[in-house]
């Protein structure tokens, strides 16, 4: 018996998913390179850039891809500043002090922050719930931060790089779905990763000669996981599935990311799974889903 194809909507929405599901695993893999302090954070956010960008200019020279033209180099900087550079070296920083399933909580507000950039930067009139959604959103994870830190005021600094990490994250994203429209999805990643490589080689540079990076064969693993499926394979996909669509739909997978990554944390690193940690996420993807859907809902 021959299986039926695929619908384009279906097809879109498992090569997101597959994306997410790689995405799900950078929080935990960064903290086992960085938990023991083996590697330092500015060579796990660099150098596993620079991995992704060989790969990546390899694919590009493969397929032959024009160059981009004009204001494109420009909105590719931004991608690469946010999403290359500054997500990366950020939470490398966070998670040498907190944990992966915290960070997944603080970061599940990347969904509604970036519909929030979308919209400041495409001049959209989302409808007032829209607001109300995104600022429930980041509400509810500050309140999560600060609760775990202690109470009101007990905001730690690894929180303030992870709320940091999100808004470049956020506006790298915004601006690279709508270069996409132009220059092509996985194309937009990979110019930004190889635009970004010069920068990023002498970050690693430096990084080795400061703190010369040792680690098992396991940290290893997870640092060669996050050059190669993190930074590269993972937007390979999920930009993929932007690409079949429908946008809207897709978009909404990267929803499940914090689940999955709480549930990696806590089989790869044993973190104990508390109930706050429960609330606080279902909380913050509450949050961010509304505000998704209001954006999305004409």
């Amino acid at each position: 018996m021959i299986a039926a194809p695929l619908s384009p909507s279906r097809a879109g929405l498992w090569w997101g998913l597959l994306g997410v599901a790689g995405f799900s695993l950078t929080l935990p893999m960064t903290r086992i390179v960085v938990g023991d302090g083996d590697m330092s954070p500015l060579f796990v956010g660099s150098g596993r850039a620079v991995i992704a960008a060989i790969l990546a200019a390899l694919v590009l020279w493969a397929t032959r891809q024009r160059l981009p033209r004009g204001r494109q180099w420009l909105q590719l900087g931004v991608v690469a500043a946010g999403v290359v550079l500054g997500f990366p070296l950020l939470t490398s920083a966070a998670l040498t002090v907190t944990t992966a399933s915290h960070s997944a909580v603080v970061i599940a507000v990347l969904p509604a922050v970036t519909a929030v950039m979308v919209v400041l930067r495409t001049r959209e009139r989302p409808r007032p719930v829209f607001w109300l959604a995104a600022g429930a959103g980041a509400a509810a994870a500050i309140t999560f931060a600060a609760i775990q830190g202690g109470g009101i005021g007990g905001l730690q600094f690894a929180d303030l790089l992870l709320f940091a990490a999100v808004v470049v994250c956020a506006i790298g994203y915004a601006e690279g779905g709508l270069l996409s429209r132009t220059l092509g999805s996985w194309q937009t990643i990979s110019w930004a990763l190889v635009l970004a490589a010069p920068v990023m080689a002498v970050l690693a540079g430096i990084a080795v000669i400061q703190h010369p990076p040792t680690g098992t064969l396991v940290e290893w693993s997870a640092f060669a996981y996050l050059g190669v499926v993190s930074m590269f394979l993972g937007f390979v996909a999920w930009y993929r599935g932007l690409a079949i669509g429908p946008m809207a739909q897709v978009s909404q997978v990267q929803l499940t990311q914090p689940v999955m990554t709480v549930c990696a944390a806590a089989l790869l690193l044993h973190e104990h799974i508390d109930a706050a940690t429960v609330v606080g996420g279902l909380a913050v993807i509450g949050c961010a889903l509304l505000a998704v859907r209001v954006r999305t809902t004409k």
